[in-house]
């Protein structure tokens, strides 16, 4: 069985870059690179988790389609177990494509597809016997898997011995603790970012925010804050950590990274600080290549990356 079981939403990027500019209707520009990479939270993570050298699978869905069988194809050479991916006759490969601007942020136009037809029944619970983390990938967008079904999902795992995590996107449809809170009392950990934490919670500052999560059942509630680092809370410990000082190229996937970096750590058996560096570590070696995962390093070379690297030195208010 995998150490980690990623369960969420499976997706093609097509990357462009760099894009400084939309064209106009029924005109042309030309980027210095267009590529095709597997991504969306699960993959993304599960590739992450690969490239460290965590046993992974990932159970998603993907259409019958050529970008389908790119999926599929590609979480298999990078070494993620995708026997548990369905393929769906219903609906295409959900797809993304991905605008990076010159200073590495990104904007997306993304087709949802088969994502949305990704439900409780479609979940291979042979996956769940064994695996020590199952990482549900993904909230807010996998429609008819979010909120109780959710909840149903993690409890189960949890009652067959694992851990239960989950990361979020951005909700377009302002549902947040609405559509969410059900699930809260079974999570062992949550990784939101801290722009969403705060749609979530209605609060602003990290601490209030973990203060809110922890009240409703979630163990340990670790913060990704981008460029200003991370944040991690449980009911005894706190602890924030920096970002480390890299040259950004393309911020697609550092989330995913992150949480790889910080599911690695609870693997590991180590304490919080570490975990956080190392997750910290993991997102920015993400950064410093094109696409959502292939700056992703091995352990030994991320904890390399950790010893040579400075962490950024500025204050933040915690609240």
């Amino acid at each position: 069985m995998p150490e980690v079981t990623c369960v969420g939403i499976v997706v093609a990027d097509i990357v462009a870059k760099p894009v400084e500019k939309y064209p106009e209707k029924g005109r042309l520009i030309l980027v210095d690179t267009m590529e095709l990479h597997t991504g969306g939270c699960a993959s993304n993570t599960g590739v992450s988790l690969a490239k460290i050298g965590v046993d992974t699978a990932v159970l998603g869905k993907v259409g019958k389609d050529a970008l389908g069988d790119f999926v599929i194809e590609s979480l298999r050479k990078q070494g993620v177990n995708i026997r548990g991916i369905k393929r769906d006759d219903k609906a295409f490969t959900s797809a993304t494509q991905v605008f990076v601007h010159p200073d590495g942020e990104r904007s997306f136009i993304h087709y949802i597809g088969a994502n949305a037809n990704f439900r409780e029944e479609d979940v291979d619970e042979t996956f769940l016997e064994g695996t020590k983390i199952v990482h549900y990938a993904g909230f807010y967008v996998l429609s008819s898997l979010d909120g109780e079904p959710c909840a149903r999902l993690l409890n189960k795992a949890k009652s067959l011995g694992a851990l239960a995590s989950l990361d979020t996107v951005w909700d377009s449809q302002g549902r947040w603790m609405s559509l969410l809170e059900p699930v809260l009392p079974y999570l062992d950990l949550i990784i939101p970012s801290i722009e969403e934490a705060r749609m979530i919670t209605g609060k602003e500052k990290p601490r209030e925010i973990a203060k809110v999560f922890l009240d409703k059942g979630v163990k340990m509630v670790s913060l990704k804050m981008g460029s200003r680092g991370s944040y991690v809370r449980t009911k005894d410990e706190e602890v924030y950590v920096p970002r480390y000082e890299v040259k950004a190229v393309d911020a697609v996937g550092a989330g995913d990274a992150f949480v790889a970096g910080f599911l690695t750590g609870l693997l590991k058996g180590w304490d919080l600080e570490k975990t956080a560096k190392f997750a910290n570590a993991v997102g920015a070696l993400c950064v410093t290549a094109i696409g959502a995962t292939t700056g992703v390093r091995s352990l030994e070379e991320t904890l390399q990356f950790m010893e040579s690297t400075p962490l950024a030195k500025e204050a933040v208010d915690l609240g």
